[in-house]
């Protein structure tokens, strides 16, 4: 299935390789370049297609547990100190998304929304270190009774330059309901409590909605 956001980028691809086929077919004087080309232009739009599919996914999560939001790889796992909202100290899991990632975004937690924002910003690569107080972002905070609140933070890269939120404040979502979506290379990270679980660790690859990156146990 093909995710809603890569509609108008699928058509702009789609007339704009249709139109160099065009002039190509005008001026190439061999039949090998038009062959080329259109072997060339079957892998560009197949690259952008699969960068915008939206697999189905299905989410068996329990009452503590809190679930990737992106897939990608994990790159950071460590303590900081959270500035923006819950203003304490979290166990932060930062997840890398390349290209060739599924960019849908998924809420880790079933809980109500609390918190939205979005921050213009810069455009660092999406792993450098200060990419997340620093580039174009956007921060959820979702609060259950078992997991209190949870805050994650969709990051653009370097490439990514758009970054879609679905979700508002009072919103009621279930844990791997799509929340949002970010284009080509981009990170997510997510701010844990300090006595919650972790659940992956660094080079892990996790699938948003369906992997437990971590737990919050029993009082």
């Amino acid at each position: 299935m093909i995710h809603r956001e890569g509609r108008k980028p699928l058509f702009i691809t789609l007339i704009l390789l249709c139109l160099l086929y065009i002039l190509i077919q005008n001026i190439a004087s061999q039949d090998w370049i038009i062959q080329f080309y259109l072997v060339f232009a079957i892998i560009i739009y197949l690259l952008v297609l699969q960068f915008f599919r939206n697999p189905k996914r299905i989410t068996n999560s329990k009452e503590g547990e809190i679930m990737a939001p992106a897939d990608g790889t994990v790159v950071l796992i460590e303590e900081v100190e959270e500035t923006e909202y819950l203003n304490d100290k979290r166990k932060m899991v930062s997840i890398f998304m390349s290209p060739l990632n599924v960019h849908v975004n998924r809420v880790p937690i079933t809980g109500n929304v609390i918190y939205t924002k979005y921050h213009q910003g810069k455009y660092l690569v999406a792993w450098h270190p200060k990419s997340s107080q620093l580039n174009e972002r956007t921060t959820v905070v979702m609060e259950n009774d078992k997991t209190g609140p949870i805050l994650f933070r969709q990051i653009a890269g370097a490439v990514a330059r758009r970054i879609a939120i679905y979700c508002r404040p009072n919103d009621q979502l279930m844990a791997g309901q799509e929340f949002g979506f970010i284009k080509f290379g981009s990170r997510m990270d997510v701010f844990l409590p300090l006595e919650a679980e972790v659940c992956v660790k660094i080079g892990d690859k996790p699938k948003g909605g369906e992997t437990i990156i971590a737990r919050v146990k029993n009082n």
